[in-house]
């Protein structure tokens, strides 16, 4: 029996917890006394705590993060009352600041701040012991180099169904005050050699997705390099490798290397947030105009990768009209994705320091979103949380893509805008729209709000319905079967014209 859990909540189980797998590499002689448990948010707290209460358990570490730390909470009280002589250990981001405000941290036994990897083990150690301990521990600066490597911790069942979460580095050179990397001093790599045979030893077990967790992959070019390389010597078992991007810097050796990848193999996330060179100033963020947008356009030209961008609504000094033109620019260059982020106040984060110069005010609980500031009131800041979404459900998705043109002709941010404050008045939901009504409604709009030409419309419609794999006709298209007819053959043409793309 066990008496040592390291638990975490995951928002998925396709989600993989790294940072639990460090803890549990570096546990020493108390490994053979530890279980790793994952659970997810879907789960009942009472569920999780039958599961987690095994009769020989004294310890339990608890990984908080800010889409977890609500449920955890849940979890704990029911661990208190079920099993006070449990000590309770939690640790993460979202504890490791502003303690004393949080009730979670008053209910657990301990606190770890900042890395864990080897604290916890340590603080485990102590206990079991007898040794006197205090509540807050902070943990020491670690060398990158004498830590236990995660990656033979991830089981046969997570490299057949799960991402497996990797990182050749750790921290971050940039200051962007909405990011807890800002806090870091700069960034770390990994012994090389010693990470890619680990990458090495994942393929040979299976693994076909990697997601790397560095913030700043393309930050060195040699190592971005001979990492890219080493994978592409692999390419051909159907690997799919997502890295983040600092979107100004391209070098040569990148330039040679990316367009070998084939399609469906590479996803890059570039954080772009703003476009407003002011509101970069304020927040700390450098960043190259003229340069993000010249690399965005090449990887859309030269290289098959997947593009998802990132932009945020709701930093200081920055308006809805200001937003926009920002989501026109980026729109032009052509993401596949484009995430439109509310912006969140992490706890730690230097963007408090705006609050009180911006009347910046926040939820007072998980996620912490901006509720309004100087320049977007709260019907404005709600109006951008709907059209987030919708944006999510229509042009991220991918179900639409003959449509999404008509809907947002040659102003994409106003265009869509129109369609999401339509949309909300008409159904006042944004989520669990049947895909069927969500046909629907696109139809009513473009023909009853844009006015736009009924032959085309239901064309681009129906090629999405098309595309969408979907059984029988949309209600627009059942009126006659001749009609019928000649949509198809339109939308079938339409097709095939954006194949020939």
């Amino acid at each position: 029996m066990k008496s040592i859990s390291l638990c975490t909540l995951n928002a998925r189980y396709i989600h993989a917890s790294l940072g639990l797998r460090y803890l549990y590499a570096n546990m020493g002689e108390l490994q053979s006394q530890t279980l790793l448990q994952e659970f997810t948010l879907e789960q009942r707290a009472e569920d999780i705590a039958e599961q987690l209460l095994g009769p020989q358990l004294k310890i339990i570490g608890f990984g908080i993060y800010i889409w977890n730390v609500t449920q955890t909470l849940e979890v704990i009280r029911l661990i208190k009352v079920l099993r006070p002589d449990i000590i309770v250990i939690v640790g993460g981001p979202e504890v490791s600041y502003e303690m004393q405000e949080q009730p979670i941290c008053a209910l657990a036994d301990h606190i770890i701040t900042g890395p864990a990897d080897i604290a916890f083990g340590q603080l485990c150690q102590d206990i079991l012991n007898g040794a006197p301990v205090v509540k807050q521990v902070s943990s020491l600066p670690i060398t990158l180099d004498e830590l236990a490597t995660p990656y033979p911790y991830y089981s046969d069942e997570d490299i057949a169904n799960r991402v497996i979460y990797v990182e050749a580095s750790r921290g971050c050179p940039f200051k962007c005050e909405f990011c807890l990397s800002s806090l870091d001093k700069s960034a770390v790599a990994f012994d090389l050699p010693c990470f890619l045979d680990n990458m090495q030893s994942l393929i040979e077990r299976g693994a076909r997705q990697f997601k790397f967790v560095d913030r700043t992959f393309n930050l060195k070019a040699d190592t971005s390099r001979q990492i890219l390389e080493f994978f592409l010597t692999h390419i051909d078992k159907g690997l799919f490798l997502h890295f983040e991007l600092i979107p100004d810097r391209l070098p040569a050796v990148l330039l040679d290397l990316l367009p070998r990848f084939p399609a469906n193999s590479l996803q890059f996330e570039i954080g772009i947030q703003s476009f407003n060179q002011a509101v970069q100033k304020r927040i700390s963020r450098r960043q190259q105009h003229d340069k993000t947008c010249q690399n965005l356009q090449w990887l859309r030209t030269q290289t098959q990768a997947y593009i998802h961008t990132d932009l945020i609504f709701g930093l200081p000094g920055e308006s809805l009209e200001s937003f926009g033109q920002g989501f026109d620019v980026l729109y032009s260059l052509g993401p596949q994705e484009i995430q439109v982020g509310i912006l969140k106040r992490l706890r730690g984060t230097p963007i408090a320091r705006h609050t009180k110069d911006f009347d910046m005010r926040y939820m007072t609980a998980p996620p912490y979103r901006i509720l309004a500031h100087r320049d977007a009131d709260f019907g404005t800041v709600q109006r951008m949380v709907r059209f987030a979404r919708y944006w999510d459900l229509i042009g991220n998705s991918g179900r639409f893509p003959a449509t999404l043109p008509l809907l947002l002709g040659n102003q994409p941010f106003d265009r869509f805008m129109g369609l999401s404050d339509w949309l909300f008045q008409s159904t006042t939901q944004t989520h669990r729209i049947a895909l069927a009504r969500l046909f629907e409604l696109l139809h009513s709009y473009l023909l009853n709000k844009l006015q736009l030409d009924e032959a085309e419309a239901e064309a681009a419609l129906l090629s999405d319905h098309q595309h969408n794999k979907l059984k029988g006709l949309p209600v627009f298209a059942r009126n006659s079967s001749r009609r019928h007819t000649e949509l198809e053959r339109t939308a079938t043409t339409a097709q095939r014209q954006r194949r020939h793309v």
